[in-house]
């Protein structure tokens, strides 16, 4: 496997995802193939429960680097010790890589024989590797990709018979950006080279309080507590949701329904009592500004403004299946940020603005939603800065105008500015008001970290938000929330991969699963309607799953959609026939 083009191989661990692979198809897609990298040493992005015995300690020394790079050694003057970002105490490790250097920062740890040991460290930034070398046994290692928060890395290995020390370690990636590393462990038998101290349980949280609350979500925050590393917050006496700060976000809930909330502290030691319960009640549902509100479980289907080969249709040919039709697709103009809409009559076999703007108020006279994409397979449009921001706003705002638009969705497959592209969505929601319809279609691999443009922007406007309709094709295999890679084209790649999202902060209701219509719709990743359905069964019942199962259902999950009506058309609509109306029957 190739890594960064230009640079030379070397054997090395496991290594990270090779750089997208871009491919031509009806609508511009494309995905990064992420390579499959794992070995059979078990590499995960999720911790390994395993309960400590008493006699168990970090064999690992200076393990929060609060002595700077002590017992620490970093490959080519990688390392250095920060004040900021930390995940506990007072410093971290920052390790910046190189084109001809991974920024591998290592130390040598006493062990005993034929024991077993936990390996961890909290890692953020940049790729960031965790590894242990010299076992006698299976040598083992971690990854994960960029994060812009705090991210546990964990694995276990067992040592040889005669092995009394192992290296433990850190990397990069090289020529990425610099990661961060603190609270490295080593827990398991006194290897009798005197580790740091072993950690205490952590006090209860106090001072939990609730932040604010929307018809689906209420945040809380709480006072840090001493020799804490994560925090677990509890919904109702269930656990719900973890994390490293001091805030927490408690997304896909019933809107004017009143929840209790309690948080606890962790560390290596174990979990702190619970704290004082705190009850926070989402707000009613967002009004509408005319028309009728979606139903709970909507269909998405791209109309082409353009005759590619898949059956020519107007607006009104489109089946009644359809929830949201996306006209595909608005124009940039030579105004940075702008754009416009050209209706292509010609291709279409002499449809005139008049009869598609009739034909747009007859849709939305029986209920469905019209909007307008932006972006596609020439799709150039590009916001970038304040004034881009504006004209992107002012524009959409004037083809809602013009058009009777519901809204815009957003496909932008050239990357996107998530501060920017936040302020334009912001700014047309000022001007368009609570009716407002905001669409997103990013590829798999906009999704994999919340740390991506996309999965930023999805979450800055997640109170303004419709649905995200990942395009699950066109893509190479992909890591899912359990960080096991999956291939495209199966039940377990819809699944795990919706699970990243729904894990990630965006509401149930703001989550849908794209595919194409017919295997003409895309250059891969078709898969039959019946596979559609069992992944949203999978999802909001827990039923007809692969070998991925979700942490838990998800009952208000948005829907479906497809790329194309038309190629839909094409096939005879049997992708609306089927899947329509198992997403408008689920619970």
């Amino acid at each position: 496997m190739n890594r960064v083009p230009g640079m030379p191989e070397r054997p090395e661990e496991p290594r990270g995802p090779e750089r997208p692979e871009r491919r031509r198809r009806t609508r511009r897609t494309w995905a990064g193939a992420l390579a499959a990298v794992l070995t059979a040493s078990a590499l995960t992005l999720t911790g390994l429960a395993g309960q400590a015995s008493a006699a168990d300690i970090n064999n690992a020394k200076n393990a929060g680097y609060e002595s700077g790079l002590t017992d620490w050694t970093c490959s080519a003057g990688s390392g250095a010790t920060v004040s900021a970002p930390v995940h506990g105490g007072a410093s971290a490790l920052k390790a910046t890589p190189s084109g001809q250097d991974n920024a591998r920062c290592a130390q040598t740890v006493a062990v005993l024989p034929d024991s077993t040991y936990t390996l961890s460290a909290w890692v953020r930034g940049g790729y960031a590797y965790l590894g242990a070398s010299g076992t006698g046994t299976t040598d083992v290692s971690t990854w994960t990709p960029d994060s812009s928060s705090w991210k546990q890395l964990t694995t276990r290995f067992t040592t040889g018979a005669s092995t009394t020390s192992v290296t433990i370690y850190t990397h990069g990636w090289y020529a990425q950006t610099a990661y961060y590393a603190d609270d490295v462990s080593v827990f398991g038998p006194d290897g009798g080279g005197g580790g740091d101290p072993s950690p205490t349980i952590p006090s209860a949280p106090a001072g939990l309080k609730v932040a604010s609350t929307t018809s689906s979500s209420v945040s809380l925050t709480w006072n840090a507590v001493a020799g804490a590393t994560g925090y677990q917050i509890y919904r109702g006496g269930t656990k719900a949701l973890a994390v490293t700060g001091t805030s927490a976000t408690i997304s896909g809930l019933a809107a004017s329904t009143s929840y209790s909330f309690q948080v606890t502290a962790t560390n290596a030691a174990g979990e702190s009592a619970k704290s004082a319960a705190v009850n926070g009640t989402t707000t009613a549902p967002p009004g509408g500004g005319g028309g009728t509100a979606l139903p709970k479980h909507a269909v998405t289907g791209y109309w082409q403004n353009f005759n590619n080969g898949a059956t020519v249709q107007r607006i009104s040919d489109v089946p009644s299946p359809y929830d949201i039709i996306a006209v595909a697709f608005a124009d940039a103009t030579s105004t940075p940020g702008a754009v416009t809409f050209n209706l292509d009559s010609a291709g279409l076999g002499g449809y005139t603005v008049d009869q598609f703007k009739a034909d747009i108020k007859a849709k939305q006279a029986a209920g469905k939603k019209v909007i307008v994409s932006v972006g596609g397979e020439r799709g150039t449009v590009s916001v970038n800065d304040a004034t881009s921001a504006t004209n992107f706003a002012n524009s959409v705002y004037s083809l809602m105008q013009t058009y009777g638009f519901d809204g815009v969705d957003i496909d932008l497959e050239n990357g996107l500015n998530a501060t920017y592209m936040t302020q334009a969505l912001r700014s047309l929601s000022s001007k368009a008001g609570a009716s407002l319809i905001i669409t997103m279609a990013p590829q798999t691999i906009d999704m994999q970290s919340t740390s991506n443009s996309y999965f930023q922007t999805a979450l800055n406007i997640k109170d303004i938000l419709t649905v995200v309709n990942m395009q699950y094709y066109n893509s190479g295999s992909m890591l899912g929330c359990d960080g096991k890679v999956y291939s495209q084209g199966s039940v377990d790649f819809l699944t795990a991969l919706a699970c990243i999202q729904l894990q990630g902060g965006l509401a149930p209701s703001q989550v849908g699963l794209g595919l194409p219509a017919s295997p003409r719709g895309a250059g891969s990743g078709y898969v039959s309607p019946s596979v559609v359905n069992n992944a949203l069964d999978c999802l909001t019942k827990g039923t007809n799953c692969g070998s991925f199962k979700p942490p838990r259902t998800y009952p208000d999950l948005r829907g479906a959609m497809t790329w194309s009506t038309n190629w839909d058309a094409t096939a005879g609509n049997a992708w609306s026939n089927a899947v329509g109306p198992h997403v408008h029957a689920l619970p």
